[in-house]
């Protein structure tokens, strides 16, 4: 359900990583203050930062790099087998660094595991080893470890299996919008929420499986972006390049124009 990938040329350095922060950064806070309340980077979307370790060299020194009081860093990850060594010295840098204003997120998606081995067809970390880890890395009175679910219209979730495996006073549920894109199109995933262009086509709150999570102690964020951007072809999945290959049209993405010099 994401269109990036196919164009493999390494892993990112620190010095690449900084190169993209240190852009937006100049541009916004010219004077290298950033005054903003909430400062999140979010290390997610273009490859699993678990695989890189300059990700955990960014994050070693980010704290000192810029002036941000509101400075919180985001770790999207799928939990990959063979990675222990990174998760250990992120725990150990979290608490280091940035003890209560880290923002830990595990890609799940659903509960079943055989639709969960086809969405994500690699090894990762059994729900029980996630466990372990989020109960480690939470601070009491800090941020609560994100799971995240991509919806698709047919995937489960279950609050019984993650009562099993995952305690409310630790873990929030997180859903968001599978964003149209040609790999979620070719697999004939839907997605469960559907924003309209003006926002307004989205879930009730109250709806399953909102509701039915809610009432079984979780806190459950529904988090819907800006429309525009999967018309501009910039969301969570959508990759541009993609699009100039296929050279078709996708109904609700990719119909900006693309500006060239």
């Amino acid at each position: 359900m994401c269109d990036a990938g196919g164009g493999y040329r390494g892993k990112l350095s620190a010095d690449d990583i900084y190169a993209q922060i240190d852009y937006l950064v100049g541009k916004r806070f010219p004077g290298g203050y950033v005054d903003a309340e909430k400062f999140k980077i979010q290390f997610a979307r273009m490859g699993e930062p678990a695989f890189n370790p300059a990700v955990l060299d960014v994050l070693e020194s980010l704290k000192n790099r810029y002036n941000a009081p509101g400075l919180i860093p985001s770790l999207s990850t799928i939990a990959p087998e063979g990675c222990d060594g990174f998760f250990k010295r992120l725990l150990e840098i979290k608490d280091e660094h940035y003890r209560e204003r880290f923002q830990l997120q595990f890609s799940i998606h659903t509960t079943d595991p055989v639709a969960r081995e086809w969405l994500i067809p690699v090894k990762t970390w059994s729900f029980e080893k996630m466990k372990e880890y989020g109960e480690l890395f939470f601070d009491k009175g800090g941020r609560k470890i994100t799971l995240n679910f991509a919806l698709g219209d047919n995937m489960e979730i279950d609050p019984e299996v993650l009562l099993k495996y995952f305690p409310p006073d630790v873990f929030l549920v997180k859903i968001t919008p599978v964003n149209p894109n040609f790999r979620a199109l070719e697999n004939g995933i839907n997605s469960f929420i559907r924003p309209g262009e003006d926002g307004t086509d989205v879930p009730d709150q109250e709806m399953f499986p909102v509701k039915k999570l809610r009432d079984t102690g979780y806190d459950v964020i529904m988090s819907i972006g800006e429309p525009e951007e999967n018309l501009i072809g910039s969301n969570c999945g959508q990759y541009l390049e993609a699009y100039e290959r296929s050279g078709t049209e996708l109904k609700g993405g990719y119909e900006y124009e693309i500006h060239r010099k």
